[in-house]
């Protein structure tokens, strides 16, 4: 073991390098900058500065809340923008709203229950058991609602995060998490003329539920997760539809059904039950999910079963040509739907394959030249999914700009912490995002590197050199998967960098948070 300490005029540095033999456990703090926090934590309380504060109140946030409670730690608060908490389920309201990944693993490993309606959950069902779960676990007193954190600049002196609301109100911290997320701003077109419209327009994550769609003219912009749920829904009431598709998606048979009462009864009373139903959907994810999308033998298996579903559900001709996808399989985000096609295949169902060319008052025209008149438009354009933390301006040691040092795409060690910002820990950052398993395996992983750190007491920073290894393995990861191929997707920043996805194991995640 190599160490160095320097004294500075008020701090204490320490720098620990380890090289450990092999067979021997990792030092914890190799590749860490620890300095110690100053004053003492009982005197935080009496300043106004809490020990941990918590950004978003949806899975990752509430998530981190109620692991802090189960650890003895009650001085926190989570920060809301919102009214309500909940996050992308909250928001995200359209008709037949609901999760791609079944309920028995879309859920917290430490509130499991078998009450679920049917196999893939829908928004409400989710919504209700998030609050549920902030209730049970005592998280509710500590949610500041309505309070959007527009800046969190870090102090070097007193080795706080100093944080500041939309309405001008301060706040202050010793540690600082982010549960914002990735899909909580949504993304509109950049098409000319949007703002002519003189008819009705929103966003998948905004519906207008007070706007009856029945005989109206409806276009739909985007043809993504959001999409092919909502468009089944409102087909049948709109006169005409107008499906705008940048370019065909990867459509795979959804293995939904719904419980009856003996099933919910039996695996809510019978956790064995429950349990092995939650280690078989897992396991699935991490052997079948995995090898979909890292090529060879199970993707080419996957891209049959996906074009056989096409072939049952569309007729030869026009239609199932523009719905056949020209890019391997798992470069987007797979998509499960039984009526998605059945959708498309209506009378008054037109599939628009010609790309928008501007949007007037009357309606949208086509690169062809072709205008389509409507009184409503709905845009199921996504997220701006790679654009992490923003709008809020973080602000680290030096008076260095996360969003600066992010200027070519966010990178996080481990999608949770970042060189230059102590005491700064993301929940389901940049590097993070799956695409053949759930999302809260990997935010329960973040909040356990957490909670060991925090609990270790002082600040905590990654070294540079850590962070670059780090990221060396998730390119190489990435540059191997599917996720790399040619497509446009979310994932990506504009000039076609994957920022978003954890391309290994969630096992080897959390076998690597656990090192730290």
């Amino acid at each position: 073991m190599y160490g160095s300490v320097g004294r500075g005029d008020s701090q204490l540095t320490v720098t620990v390098l380890t090289v450990s033999p092999a067979g021997r456990r990792r030092d914890p703090t190799e590749g860490w900058r620890i300095v110690p926090e100053t004053g003492h934590r009982e005197d935080g309380a009496a300043r106004g500065v809490q020990r941990v504060a918590v950004i978003g109140a949806g899975f990752a946030g509430l998530c981190m809340a109620i692991r802090l409670r189960r650890a003895g730690i009650d001085d926190f608060t989570v920060y809301e923008k919102a009214d309500d908490l909940g996050g992308v389920w909250r928001d995200n309201t359209y008709p037949g709203a609901g999760c791609d990944v079944p309920s028995i693993l879309y859920s917290y490993s430490f509130a499991q229950h078998g009450r679920w309606s049917r196999s893939f959950p829908l928004q409400r069902e989710i919504l209700t058991y998030l609050r549920d779960c902030a209730e049970q676990y005592g998280v509710t007193a500590h949610l500041r609602l309505g309070t959007e954190i527009t800046t969190a600049r870090y102090d070097e002196d007193e080795r706080i995060w100093r944080l500041r609301t939309a309405a001008g109100d301060e706040f202050a911290a010793r540690v600082l998490v982010s549960g914002v997320g990735q899909l909580n701003r949504p993304r509109y077109p950049d098409v000319p003329g949007v703002r002519t419209f003189t008819g009705t327009a929103f966003h998948s994550a905004e519906w207008r539920h007070d706007h009856d769609l029945t005989g109206r003219r409806v276009a739909v912009i985007g043809t993504g997760p959001s999409a092919v749920q909502f468009v089944p829904e409102i087909a049948p009431k709109a006169e005409k539809l107008y499906v705008f598709q940048r370019s065909a998606n990867w459509v795979v048979p959804k293995p939904d059904r719904e419980f009856g009462r003996t099933a919910r009864r039996l695996r809510d009373r019978i956790a064995p039950i429950r349990l092995a139903l939650r280690a078989l959907t897992y396991t699935r994810g991490e052997t079948v999910l995995y090898w979909a999308i890292r090529g060879g033998r199970l993707s080419r298996i996957a891209e049959y079963v996906s074009r056989k579903h096409l072939e049952k559900s569309i007729p030869e001709g026009e239609l199932r040509t523009k719905l056949t996808p020209a890019f391997p399989i798992g470069c987007k985000r797979i998509l499960i739907s039984d009526d998605w096609y059945p959708a498309l295949a209506r009378d008054n169902v037109e599939l628009v394959t010609e790309p928008v060319s501007r949007i007037i008052r009357t309606g949208i025209d086509t690169m062809d030249g072709v205008h389509r008149p409507v009184d409503t438009i709905i845009y199921g354009t996504g997220f701006l999914a790679t654009e992490f933390l923003r709008p809020m301006e973080v602000v680290g040691r030096d008076g260095v700009r996360l969003h600066d040092v992010w200027k070519d795409g966010a990178a996080a060690y481990l999608g949770i912490t970042v060189p230059g910002f102590p005491n700064l820990f993301l929940l389901y950052g940049p590097g993070t995002n799956l695409g053949h398993n759930s999302t809260i395996y990997m935010i329960e992983s973040q909040a356990e590197f957490f909670l060991r750190r925090i609990l270790a007491g002082g600040v905590h920073e990654v070294s540079q050199q850590r962070f670059d290894r780090d990221q060396e393995r998730l390119r190489a990861s990435i540059a191997s998967s599917a996720f790399d191929a040619d497509c446009n997707s979310w994932y990506k920043t504009a000039d076609g960098r994957v920022v978003n996805n954890w391309a290994m194991r969630t096992l080897k995640y959390r076998q690597l948070t656990r090192r730290g």
